[in-house]
């Protein structure tokens, strides 16, 4: 770990750069290009009998939030395929996190840097703690799955079948199919003294065959991948199957298909017996950016090592032959504490193949987003002048009930065509692979006008997408800049400099999540559309450090990591405190993906401790132990998990009955807010204020559906009163709001 928490708050992560805008190498310059971190007060340790043990583990309470997703897809209640889909994100969760999160504990216990975490647990404690955990998790994955999921789905006439399940006809096709389209692209790989063992690709599907040479009598092992870029799930029924209420729909694992034919892949060989395994690798990146001549170039380099780490985990069937998984755990140099014996199939990603069926009945009912009533002046979907909406007023945006094409997207559209625009500057974080924000600063270069993208090219596993965007985007005479050495850029933010009648006019866009059309449908997040002229100053700065040099420039709106974003909210929550003291009552309310930073958390440690009012909503990780007397009972927290991905990141303070609400990209983490560019935006609007507020009490009302946490660090599902009667779903509420605006306006 590069810092770990000490009681003081603040980096010494420099703020500079390491640009090449026209797509030339240029050296870093990280001594010459830093912003000074101010210091401040240590963070003081709150009162109270707790002492280390007052943050519950990172790694552990991952694993709850997984296992809270595992809830969904174990509810009875919750759409069947909605379920299928819940399985597969449970599925590409753990592989994300043993990757990441079990790869880089096990390289720091390797390489002797690792330390015990501020939970007070040594490392050896937590990855045993993982293990112990993931393998629970694991093993009612894969019951829930064929006890619960797929009984389910052949009720509904959806069957996930085996080769000995199908009739001679349906076996005939696939074996032509095999024949056509699989066969030609496998390479079966031998293992003897003229062939090592091979290397096995991370998250890569594998068949373990054993086969014998009638000459010899002798038996070999052979190895073979299941090709990545075929489906998972083969359809035995054609592309439509199961969009037909009543009509079957049959499914069958690529790896049986290729099983039952191994016998083409080693003619004049008798095929003995075959195994499926599968192997997870640290696939974290670890570039050197202070002595990369080159970012890109030294990127590109480790994107093809990404391929080559060390493995942590090995995924094997139940049936496995003994030898077999014994010459599979001594090839791989691999713990035995590391099997995960699992009845097959392996890799439940797979099952979103299943989980995209077109079954209205079968899923979440159908969403429109709606265009903003603040952008929408007639009955149409399109948006309206998105620049003359925003002179009116700043518009607060809430995605995905809120549109975020008729919203986000015209208003960099609308800039790309408008030919009183001067300039566009962009950061891009994620996005998609079709972007219209990356086709709208295309069109905008090529007409003429200074564009900027700042394009953050180690965004984790999206980084070969993001190098290509950038040469994409330099082609297009786009002045890119590739990030910041020692921090990634990842704030959400646009300005549009536009030419007016009374001189250059500056629109903003200042969002909690990605640009990214895709997943604005499913990612629940805010977004702030403003023509403020302090906010587009405070942009323009803010550019001015990403792009060139302006190490010591303030802000007036803008919260901005690492300099400001943990100390001005420590700031915020001391005056709570201190309006309590005084006799005002005080409320923090807090909405983050992750709750970690040890500085933030006893802050409001020392909240609780003077009565303050704490409110906490996390999706995932939270460190914080709430409800411990003496020290955290005034404090809950509260997880909502369900259609749409809770992705806002929100901060409000009662400031003595005048509210002030930030908005931004910063969860609570080290990483957030040490080693990223981040930005938090202060509100302006009455209204949104008390939007926001009123919004954050209903995630946290008792009436409202969602886990608990408790002191020990156990999160508890309340999706019901006493009487069994089903509590208030959040995002259904704001689906069901959002449509009665709209009926309203257009009556």
């Amino acid at each position: 770990m590069k810092r770990e928490y000490t009681g003081q708050s603040g980096s010494s992560a420099p703020f500079g750069r390491d640009r090449f805008g026209t797509g030339e190498a240029q050296s870093a310059r990280a001594t010459q290009d830093r912003i000074e971190i101010p210091e401040f007060e240590p963070n003081v340790m709150p009162e109270g009998p707790i002492g280390p043990d007052r943050f519950l583990d990172r790694e552990l309470s991952w694993l709850a939030f997984n296992a809270r997703v595992l809830e969904l897809a174990e509810d009875p209640e919750t759409h069947l395929l909605e379920r299928v889909n819940f399985l597969s994100i449970f599925a590409s969760n753990l592989d994300e996190f043993f990757m990441v999160r079990v790869a880089g504990l096990k390289r720091r216990i390797a390489t002797g840097l690792a330390v015990p975490s501020p939970a007070g647990l040594s490392p050896i404690e937590v990855l045993e703690q993982i293990s112990e955990a993931a393998h629970q998790l694991q093993a009612r994955h894969a019951y829930a799955f064929a006890n619960q999921i797929r009984p389910a789905l052949a009720y509904e006439h959806i069957h996930l079948v085996h080769w000995d399940e199908l009739d001679e006809s349906a076996k005939a096709q696939l074996s032509r199919m095999f024949g056509e389209k699989i066969f030609p692209i496998l390479t079966p790989l031998a293992v003897d003294p003229a062939h090592p063992f091979p290397y096995i690709s991370g998250l890569s599907l594998n068949l373990a065959v054993v086969v014998r040479n009638p000459v010899s009598d002798k038996e070999l092992f052979a190895r073979l991948k299941v090709p990545d870029l075929l489906d998972r799930l083969v359809s035995v029924d054609g592309p439509r199957a199961g969009t037909v209420p009543g009509r079957v729909a049959r499914f069958i694992p690529l790896e049986e298909v290729i099983a039952q034919h191994l016998d083409q892949l080693f003619p004049g060989m008798e095929v003995l017996e075959h195994h499926t395994f599968r192997v997870t690798r640290n696939e974290d990146l670890e570039v050197e950016e202070d002595d990369a001549e080159n970012l890109l170039q030294a990127l590109e380099k480790e994107l093809l090592r990404r391929r080559f780490g060390p493995p942590v985990r090995l995924e094997v069937t139940t049936d496995i032959n003994p030898n077999i998984l014994a010459l599979l755990v001594r090839e791989l140099d691999i713990e035995e504490s590391e099997v995960y014996a699992l009845p097959a199939p392996l890799d439940m990603r797979g099952l979103s193949i299943i989980g995209q069926i077109d079954r209205a009945d079968l899923r979440y009912p159908k969403h429109l987003a709606h265009t903003s009533r603040f952008l929408n002046e007639s009955e149409t979907s399109k948006a309206a002048n998105v620049f003359a909406a925003m002179r009116r007023r700043d518009i607060l945006l809430h995605h995905p009930y809120d549109s975020f094409s008729t919203s986000v997207q015209a208003f960099l559209e609308q800039a790309a065509a408008d030919p009183k625009v001067r300039a566009i500057k962009q950061t891009l974080y994620r996005t998609s692979g079709d972007s219209p924000i990356v086709d709208a600063l295309v069109d905008a270069a090529e007409a003429g006008k200074q564009v900027l993208a700042l394009v953050e090219i180690k965004a984790r596993f999206d980084e070969q997408a993001n190098i290509s965007w950038a040469r994409k985007l330099e082609q297009a005479g786009v002045h890119v800049v590739y990030g910041i050495v020692g921090l990634k850029t990842h704030c959400k933010v646009s300005l549009v400099v536009r030419q007016e009648q009374d001189g250059l006019r500056r629109y903003c866009h200042i969002g909690t999540g990605n640009y990214h059309p895709r997943t604005a449908r499913y990612y629940e997040d805010l977004g702030l559309l403003t023509a403020d002229n302090q906010v587009g100053e405070d942009l323009s700065t803010l550019f001015n450090q990403l792009s060139g040099y302006a190490p010591k420039s303030n802000f007036e709106r803008l919260l901005v990591a690492p300099r400001s974003v943990r100390s001005g909210l420590i700031e915020r929550i001391d005056k709570e405190i201190a309006n309590q003291r005084a006799g005002i009552p005080a409320k923090v309310r807090i909405k983050v993906n992750s709750m970690v930073d040890e500085a933030i958390i006893d802050s409001l440690y020392r909240a609780s401790q003077a009565g303050v009012d704490v409110g906490v909503i996390v999706r995932g990780i939270c460190s914080l132990r709430p409800g411990v007397p003496g020290l955290s009972e005034n404090i809950t927290v509260r997880s909502i998990l369900g259609r749409f991905l809770e992705h806002s990141r929100v901060f409000t303070f009662a400031n003595a009955g005048d509210p002030i609400v930030y908005i931004g990209s910063a969860d609570m983490m080290h990483r957030n807010l040490d080693r990223r560019v981040e930005a938090l935006v202060q509100l302006g609007n009455k209204d949104d204020i008390a939007d926001i507020n009123d919004l954050l009490e209903r995630y946290l009302d008792s009436e409202t559906s969602s886990w608990h946490l408790d002191n020990d660090g156990q999160w508890t599902r309340h999706h019901q009163d006493s009487d069994g009667n089903p509590l208030g779903d959040v995002q259904s509420w704001l689906l069901a709001s959002r449509s009665r605006v709209r009926t309203a306006l257009h009556r």
